[in-house]
């Protein structure tokens, strides 16, 4: 039960059936503010007991005429009138989620003005699924395939951008005929409710998408072993990511993930290295480094390495830390305290393996009370320090010079995940040679993070299973039926009798 210094705060049950639901047990959790470390509000501590009514709402209203018969176009005008919805509510839903989780509110501004494009794009895309008619051995056969909706969906969505990542999720798995339960982060619930709100405004029937709040080994976890979901979709931790596969694969249900990066950004020596600079700060230092594509490991040619870094290091110095809701803040806090507690204990952790901190290195309360980290740059480091091999996500960039092609793409390559990676040249052959050969699903030449909900993305080895935007999500969400029709009136022959 919240205590009494959380009592005044407000309050956030489930979103279940289209309503607020208390939680079944009366418990609730406190939010805080990273900003400041001050309580937010409190939010209903969800159990396996809210997350069945919440899957057995979404499988009620998946069985219902009324959408299960929906036809796709009038899908497709559901999903384009909630991204109208989104960004009518644009600057509520920003103001939550820079407060949830600390992101700079001039940028979450930015992602709420193309957030309305993801659900438009999936409006466009609904009755354009179609099926195809396959060529038989016998012209009285007809054989063709169509694609269904798999049934109730999970999205388990992390704390570091989840309007965006749960929007990857509910989106296509609304626009062809699925019904949703939503898990989000226990760190930001509050954006996550009211986007569900949106969605019965939009014009969806209430149990079309569910939230069920609280703590990943409690609602979480019965969320990825309930018997009626079809498929989970996680966007988080490489950890976690293995646990629920192995969890959905032991019952033949599919699963989609999203996980960690350690992604390398590499500068030629013929690049501009003013544009390269630019972007190394942007993949590491935007969103605090809280994102699972930053460029966390930089290459730099020998040639422009020290260019580079002296570039790289003084915007690092420059970058303003403070209020994420003020215009001028460049860097707001890391999410919450035991991730800015990660974040030092892995410097610490390179400082002991031999690194030297050349910029930043150390926690601050940004004058607010909150849960800073300074941006940070290692020198002297190797591929093979853990600093440079396990994801930190946070702002710290580890950089090394090469000297050859080839031995970078071995260095690049000398890592668990495949998430993404960055390249910085002026030669068009070597862009397509390192685009070619670098093992990640998305590789980025002269610029880092640009994105579209047209463009597919995949990780490969450790960074996840399964694929997201684009039209090849659509695979991710339905199944593949074949369907068989002897179009002949002859009367069908006897198995048993041989026919020359």
């Amino acid at each position: 039960m919240p205590d009494q210094s959380s009592a005044a705060l407000p309050r956030h049950d489930h979103y279940i059936g289209g309503e607020r639901v208390a939680p079944s047990s009366g418990d609730y959790f406190v939010s805080v503010n990273p900003a400041t470390a001050l309580p937010l509000y409190t939010a209903a501590r969800g159990n396996a007991d809210d997350v069945r009514r919440a899957v057995a709402d979404a499988r009620t209203t998946f069985e219902d005429p009324r959408w299960r018969d929906l036809s796709q176009t009038k899908r497709g005008h559901l999903l384009r009138r909630l991204g109208d919805l989104i960004a009518e509510n644009a600057e509520e839903l920003a103001r939550m989620e820079s407060t949830d989780n600390g992101k700079l509110l001039r940028e979450m501004r930015g992602q709420l003005a193309t957030l309305p494009e993801y659900y438009r794009y999936y409006a466009g895309l609904a009755d354009k699924i179609e099926g195809a008619v396959i060529p038989t051995s016998d012209r009285r056969v007809l054989n063709y395939t169509m694609r269904e909706p798999l049934g109730v969906v999970g999205a388990i969505t992390p704390w570091n951008s989840p309007l965006t990542l749960t929007t990857s999720k509910v989106a296509p798995a609304l626009c062809v005929g699925n019904t949703v339960v939503i898990k989000p982060s226990e760190y930001t619930s509050a954006a996550i409710l009211r986007l569900a709100e949106l969605v019965v405004e939009a014009g969806f029937p209430p149990g079309a998408v569910n939230v069920v709040t609280g703590y990943g080994a409690e609602a979480g976890q019965a969320l990825v072993d309930h018997p009626d979901l079809a498929k989970i979709s996680f966007t988080g931790s490489t950890a976690t990511g293995s646990r629920i596969a192995a969890a959905t694969a032991s019952r033949f249900v599919g699963s989609t993930l999203e996980l960690g990066g350690k992604s390398p950004n590499i500068v030629f020596e013929d690049a501009n290295v003013a544009n390269a600079a630019m972007g190394v700060v942007a993949g590491i230092f935007a969103a605090a480094g809280q994102t699972c594509i930053a460029g966390s490991r930089v290459f730099a040619h020998r040639s422009v390495y020290d260019e580079l870094l002296e570039r790289v290091a003084a915007r690092a110095q420059s970058i303003r830390i403070g209020d994420p809701l003020h215009d001028e803040t460049e860097l707001g806090p890391l999410a919450f305290e035991t991730q800015r507690d990660k974040v030092a204990q892995y410097v610490d952790l390179g400082r002991e393996e031999g690194a030297r901190v050349l910029t930043g290195g150390r926690a601050t309360d940004g004058g607010l009370g909150g849960y800073f980290y300074e941006p940070t740059i290692l020198v002297d480091v190797d591929n093979d320090m853990r600093v440079v091999r396990e994801e930190i996500f946070g702002p710290v960039l580890a950089i090394m010079p090469f000297d050859s092609e080839e031995e970078v793409l071995r260095l690049a390559n000398d890592t668990e995940y495949g998430l993404a990676a960055g390249v910085w040249t002026t030669n068009l052959a070597r862009a397509h040679r390192m685009a070619a050969r670098l093992e990640a699903g998305t590789v980025w030449v002269n610029t880092y993070r640009a994105m579209s909900p047209m463009s597919p993305r995949q990780g490969f080895k450790a960074s996840g299973v399964g694929i997201e935007h684009g039209t090849e999500t659509i695979k991710e969400y339905t199944r593949l039926k074949s369907v068989w029709v002897n179009t002949s009136e002859d009367a069908v022959a006897d198995p048993f009798v041989m026919r020359s």
